[in-house]
């Protein structure tokens, strides 16, 4: 039961980590990046990028990382590791409703209505349309960027008070 614990744990950390990583890299350069870039291809790199993540390498850690934080929780809740267990359930569920749900309902839809657009040739015109996504669609992105933090660092305590885990003398 100590490896399962033990790959559990480190798999809820790993994908806890990469889907924290990949939003974070959003918020402090890829958005800034296309903010700064001709909204004509602001709007066209953002619809390719939005339709190149989704992929077998993405999805592990956006829906996976709720899977394992649960599941783990629920091992260590039956090995009578209860504080850890809520810890990793407290984590699992903040980055479900804060992540993946906010994702699923707010910047996945913004994205599929800037998928239908043709980026437009005329400036003014791009500025606009990309003004009136981009300052949302980040928004939300760092609500979701610190509520992935946090539920990274509330699974990380939860190892901290694991007491298997602890050095021992």
């Amino acid at each position: 039961m100590r490896l399962t614990i033990l790959l559990l744990v480190l798999l809820s950390l790993l994908l806890g980590a990469a889907i924290f990583g990949f939003f974070y890299a959003w918020v402090c350069s890829t958005m800034w990046g296309l903010d700064a870039a001709d909204p004509r291809v602001a709007i066209q790199a953002m619809q390719a990028m939005n339709a190149s993540v989704r992929n077998g390498v993405f999805a592990p850690a956006f829906f996976g990382t709720p899977v394992f934080l649960f599941a783990t929780a629920g091992v260590l809740w039956f090995q009578t590791f209860q504080k850890s267990a809520a810890l990793f359930a407290l984590s699992g569920l903040v980055y479900f409703c804060f992540g993946l749900i906010l994702t699923m309902a707010v910047n996945v839809p913004m994205n599929e209505a800037l998928a239908t657009v043709t980026a437009p040739n005329e400036l003014a015109v791009a500025s606009q349309i990309w003004q009136d996504y981009s300052p949302t669609w980040q928004f939300w992105n760092q609500v979701r960027t610190v509520a992935s933090g946090l539920s990274f660092l509330i699974a990380v305590v939860g190892v901290m008070h694991l007491p298997l885990y602890r050095a021992t003398r």
